[in-house]
């Protein structure tokens, strides 16, 4: 039995989902417990970003992160590829530095990656499909001539020049949705350690400390802010970034609120307690949106899953009843 019979085989396709199926299962009972250090190592990443960020403040550098930070934390054989090729160039994206932040990348090593990965899953996906294709020989069991091998190839070398992006686009949108989940929360804590005498600074490291084991994210640019606070010659700029960092409308309005309360001198307290309250009833309206689509959603789920299940249990027993008839 060759490879293509025996991976096309129902008993070794059945095996290979049992064992899938109970690996997620093993998963999914230990995600809790391997998941209790997240939170150490994203503030431990932060203290790192915090660090850089005051060596750049010494060296008076003004260039952008990418060619200020070193690549050593990026893989050698990556860089080296990307440097070679010159993959930054050929495959620059625009405003990949903002889209790479906003899904919790930072650092040179994230955009090495980046552009290592666009140019090399184009290439492994085209063989990949080659080899299963010509050499395994599914073409001719597919009854599949040249051009259609051809299109299958150029058909998963296009799925791999675009899946580093739309990973990046889905993380960043799960990174903006658990932000935005503790955000109200974490604006009332802050309102409350303004109003106590805490500076914005000390208010917002301790306000990341407190949510750090409900939101991670949130905590890791909490704490980004107030490193920026500390390190930056322009403390507007630290609440541009974390407004940019986000990209939503609801902290871009309370970054706002707090450069003007730096800028003119206005109580910070008040402006925090209208945010928190708009932030609020932006959640709420969130929820009542999701829940006002979910009739919707459900409708084809139950005509395929309910109502035949609803048919067989009322029409079943007049079918055995007749059937009984016409025997007799």
């Amino acid at each position: 039995m060759d490879f293509g019979e025996w991976i096309t085989n129902p008993s070794v396709l059945a095996s290979l989902l049992g064992a899938g199926a109970a690996f997620a299962t093993i998963l999914t009972i230990a995600q809790p417990l391997l998941s209790g250090a997240k939170a150490s190592a994203r503030l431990k990443d932060v203290a790192k970003r915090r660090e850089e960020l005051r060596l750049r403040s010494r060296a008076q550098l003004e260039v952008s992160d990418r060619k200020s930070l070193t690549r050593a934390d990026a893989a050698q054989f990556m860089t080296k590829v990307v440097q070679r090729f010159n993959l930054e160039a050929a495959l620059a994206v625009e405003g990949l530095s903002d889209k790479l932040q906003r899904a919790g990348l930072r650092g040179p090593a994230a955009t090495t990656t980046y552009y290592f990965y666009r140019a090399a899953l184009p290439i492994g996906l085209g063989l990949a499909a080659f080899f299963y294709l010509s050499v395994l020989g599914f073409a001719e069991r597919f009854e599949m001539n040249g051009t259609h091998v051809m299109v299958a190839v150029v058909f998963f070398m296009v799925i791999g020049f675009y899946a580093p992006s739309l990973y990046i686009s889905n993380l960043a949108s799960k990174r903006k949705e658990a932000i935005m989940r503790a955000f109200p929360d974490s604006l009332d804590m802050l309102l409350i350690c303004v109003e106590s005498g805490m500076s914005i600074e000390l208010a917002l490291q301790r306000v990341g400390q407190e949510i750090a084991p409900v939101s991670t994210e949130l905590a890791e640019e909490l704490q980004l802010t107030c490193a920026e606070l500390s390190y930056l010659p322009d403390r507007r700029q630290a609440f541009e970034n974390l407004s940019k960092r986000t990209d939503h409308p609801g902290i871009k309005a309370v970054g706002m609120a707090l450069v003007q309360a730096e800028k003119y001198g206005t109580p910070l307290g008040q402006a925090l307690r209208i945010m928190a309250k708009e932030n609020r009833d932006l959640r709420m309206n969130e929820a009542e949106k999701k829940a006002a689509a979910l009739p919707a959603q459900l409708t084809v789920p139950m005509i395929v899953f309910f109502l035949p299940v609803l048919f067989a249990v009322i029409i079943g027993p007049a079918m055995i009843q007749v059937m009984e008839m016409m025997g007799d």
